[in-house]
C-alpha cells in the first residue's frame, strides 16, 4: 500500500542579504508577481517606503500605511474591500507583518514577509498575534510564500531588537525539552522532524560569534536561525517546536503585568529561568545572555520580579490543553524558588 503524500508549505522565496530590499521587483518578477500591494507600518513607510516604491520600473506597485492596533474585524473588513493583488508585502515590525499574513491568509493571496529587525520568529511562523476584543490572541495564517531579511535595516535597528530575537530563538531549547515531557506524559506526539530542525536552528547560532551582536555574520545567522524554526511549526502544525513554559510566562506577563515588554525579552528571561528548572542547558544559556549583553539590557528595564512570579504562578491557565512543566505544581514551586534565590535574577530585577 502506497503512502499518502504530504504537502507542506515553505517559503519559496529567501533573501537575506545587505541591501536586498531594492532589489525586490527583480525577485517577484522571477516568481511571476507583476500587481503587488506593498503595506508599511507609520516608522517604515515615512523611511523606506519612497526609495523602495522608486526602485520598481516595471511593476504595479499599490503602497499603503497601516495603523498600529487594528483589531481582526478592521484587517477582514480591509481585506474584502481591497482589490485582487499577485502579491502582498509587508514591510516593518511584528503588527505590520501580522497585519500582511492576515490579509493575505484571508483573501488566499501569496504573502510576503520584510521584517526590518530580528526581534522575534513572527515573520516565518505561520500564526500571527491579533487584537480581538481588546486582547492579543494568536490566530492561524499561513508561512509566508517569501521571506525577504535586508541585513543593512536589520543591522540598523536598536539593539534591544537583536535581543529580543535573541531570546526568543534561545527558548527552542526550552520549548523542545516541554515537548518531550508532553509525549512522555501521553499528551502529544513529537514530530522529529520539525524537532531536529529546531534544534538545529538554535545550535547553529549558539556556535556563532558573539562580541558584537550588530555583525552582520551573526544578524544573517538569527534571522536564518528564526526562519528554520518559524519552518518547524509550519511541519509539526502548531507552535511546540518554538514554543513551551517559557511563553505561557511572557503571555501571562502580557496579561498580568502592568508594563508588558517586548515578547522577546520576556521570554528569554523565562527561558532562562525554564533552563534551570528543566535543569538542560542551563550553563549554555547563561553564557549566551551575558556574552550578547541580554542581561545587561534588562537591567535597565526594572522589570518586576512580583510581576514574575505572579506570572509563573498563572502560567498554566494560559494553554491549558498543553502539559510543560509548568503545568505540574512541583515545577511550579521550583521556578519560583529559583526566581527568589538566583544572584543574577536578584541583579536585573527588581
Amino acid at each position: 500500500m502506497s503512502s499518502p503524500i504530504t504537502s507542506i508549505p515553505i517559503p519559496a522565496i529567501l533573501e537575506i542579504k545587505k541591501d536586498v530590499i531594492y532589489k525586490l521587483e527583480e525577485i517577484l518578477e522571477k516568481h511571476g508577481f507583476g500587481n503587488v500591494l506593498m503595506l508599511f507600518d507609520d516608522f517604515t513607510y515615512h523611511h523606506y517606503e519612497k526609495k523602495v516604491k522608486e526602485s520598481f520600473t516595471n511593476t504595479k506597485v499599490v503602497t499603503m500605511s497601516l495603523e498600529a492596533n487594528l483589531d481582526i474585524n478592521d484587517l477582514i473588513n480591509r481585506a474584502f474591500s481591497m482589490e485582487v493583488y499577485d502579491v502582498i508585502v509587508a514591510v516593518g515590525g511584528g503588527s505590520v507583518i501580522d497585519y500582511g499574513k492576515y490579509i493575505g491568509f484571508s483573501r488566499q493571496t501569496p504573502f510576503i514577509s520584510i521584517p526590518t529587525s530580528a526581534s522575534n520568529d513572527g515573520f516565518a511562523s505561520s500564526n500571527c498575534s491579533l487584537l480581538i476584543n481588546g486582547k492579543k490572541t494568536t490566530v492561524p495564517a499561513k508561512v509566508p510564500y517569501g521571506i525577504i531579511a535586508d541585513l543593512t535595516i536589520i543591522q540598523s535597528a536598536p539593539s534591544k531588537f537583536i535581543l529580543a530575537g535573541i531570546g526568543d530563538l534561545m527558548s527552542n531549547i526550552t520549548a523542545l525539552y516541554d515537548w518531550e515531557f508532553e509525549e512522555s506524559h501521553g499528551v502529544t506526539h513529537v514530530n522529529a522532524f520539525a524537532s531536529m530542525l529546531s534544534k538545529k536552528a538554535v545550535n547553529s547560532f549558539i556556535r556563532t560569534p558573539m562580541h558584537d551582536i550588530q555583525n552582520p555574520t551573526l544578524l544573517k545567522e538569527l534571522v536564518s536561525s528564526l526562519t528554520m524554526g518559524g519552518v518547524a511549526t509550519v511541519i509539526s502544525g502548531n507552535s511546540a517546536p518554538i514554543s513551551g513554559s517559557e511563553h505561557l510566562i511572557s503571555h501571562a506577563l502580557d496579561q498580568y503585568a502592568e508594563h508588558p515588554h517586548m515578547h522577546g525579552i520576556q521570554v528569554g528571561i523565562a527561558t532562562y529561568i525554564m533552563a534551570h528548572v528543566q535543569e538542560h542547558r542551563a550553563d549554555r544559556m547563561s553564557k549566551v545572555f551575558h556574552r550578547t549583553g541580554f542581561f545587561e539590557y534588562v537591567k535597565t528595564l526594572h522589570i518586576n520580579k512580583k510581576d514574575l512570579s505572579h506570572a509563573i504562578e498563572q502560567s498554566h491557565l494560559m494553554k491549558p490543553y498543553r502539559y510543560t512543566y509548568l503545568h505540574e505544581e512541583t515545577y511550579r514551586q521550583k521556578a519560583l524558588q529559583f526566581l527568589e534565590q538566583d544572584p543574577v535574577l536578584q541583579d536585573i530585577l527588581k
